[in-house]
């Protein structure tokens, strides 16, 4: 049976009470919860959730559990909905537990629960992002974020960049390895053979010929043009107000956004929650929810656990595929969802 680790994320945000909703469902692989065993209990009954979830341990009886606990110890108790910097080190703790048993085969996979990036900064920890950890704990020099929902894929040039930043980050070496992870991953894990990729324009109206920018003329259009000469199916640059219809999302498996803000609030309206965070490129299956912490919500119950449920139901089927195509599940792969 295929084993992933979850991460429920920040302490006190929505994180450990949408775990606690996983008891008593039917799950598609054995899940070990990463995180402070007493904190997922107490969070459980906060919200009425009878949970009787043991502590895992490889090889032991709670190993054959569908739902345990890989216990790692709150640094200072939480409160729903209370921020508490001392437990930065924690949430580290526990995708720093879930990463390296991925890496050495004891989990086949990882999902993760939402982070709050300010607070674990506050503790003096620089942190930008799972995506950005991910990478340097893995070794791997670049990947690539997408989110899926909704009938869309939606992938990132850049990530978690101001966007005054965003600019000189877009370089064509970027850019080109960027695309090929796409369309690499888009045939090992979607099964398309040629996928079509669009791609957005940094600048409104993509530019207009160098009057509103000319990063579309000297790193985007470059790019494209080299990887359409390999037989590539790229299009674009295209002006993301009209890339983002129905009548041109429909030519495209994916789109290639140049900054965070500019598909994934398309993406996030059409998924309707249900949306899921791919991570690309790694030597590691990782998917997750697609929202914050939402602390306002913490400990009251009400927080709806479909996009966690998505980003289980995701990470299982990949590593089943790549188990059936004889491959370990940690050689690179990613999440695999319907168009």
């Amino acid at each position: 049976m295929i084993t992933l680790a979850l991460t429920p994320g920040e302490p006190a945000g929505i994180g450990p009470e949408l775990v606690a909703k996983l008891c008593g469902k039917e799950l598609p692989a054995r899940i070990v919860i990463v995180a402070d065993h007493d904190l997922i209990l107490s969070r459980a009954r906060a919200i009425g959730v009878e949970a009787a979830i043991p502590r895992w341990e490889r090889g032991a009886d709670g190993d054959n559990e569908a739902l345990s606990v890989l216990h790692v110890p709150l640094r200072v108790p939480s409160v729903a909905g209370q921020l508490n910097a001392a437990n930065g080190a924690y949430v580290l703790e526990t995708l720093e537990r879930a990463i390296d048993g991925c890496l050495d085969g004891t989990f086949d996979g990882m999902v993760t629960g939402p982070v709050h990036k300010g607070i674990i900064n506050e503790a003096g920890i620089p942190f930008t992002g799972h995506t950005e950890m991910l990478a340097e704990r893995s070794g791997t020099s670049r990947v690539v974020m997408m989110l899926a929902g909704g009938g869309l894929r939606v992938a990132l040039a850049t990530t978690h960049l101001a966007l005054r930043d965003v600019p000189a980050r877009l370089t064509t070496e970027s850019l080109e390895e960027t695309l090929r992870i796409l369309v690499a991953d888009l045939r090992r894990h979607w099964a398309i053979a040629r996928p079509r990729i669009g791609v957005a324009g940094l600048n409104p109206h993509a530019g207009e010929s160098g009057y509103l920018g000319r990063e579309e003329i000297e790193v985007i259009t470059p790019v494209i043009q080299r990887l359409r000469s390999e037989g590539f199916d790229i299009d674009g640059p295209l002006p993301a107000d009209t890339l983002f219809t129905p009548a041109r999302l429909q030519n495209f498996d994916a789109v290639l956004s140049m900054y965070h803000d500019q598909g994934l609030p398309v993406l996030k309206y059409a998924s309707f929650g249900r949306g899921i965070n791919v991570t690309l490129g790694l030597p590691i299956i990782r998917t997750s929810v697609d929202h914050g912490t939402a602390l306002d919500l913490a400990g009251k119950g009400s927080a709806d656990e479909s996009s966690l449920l998505e980003a289980i139901q995701a990470a299982a089927t990949m590593a089943s595929n790549a188990a059936a195509a004889g491959r370990a599940p940690t050689t690179r792969t990613t999440q695999r969802v319907g168009a």
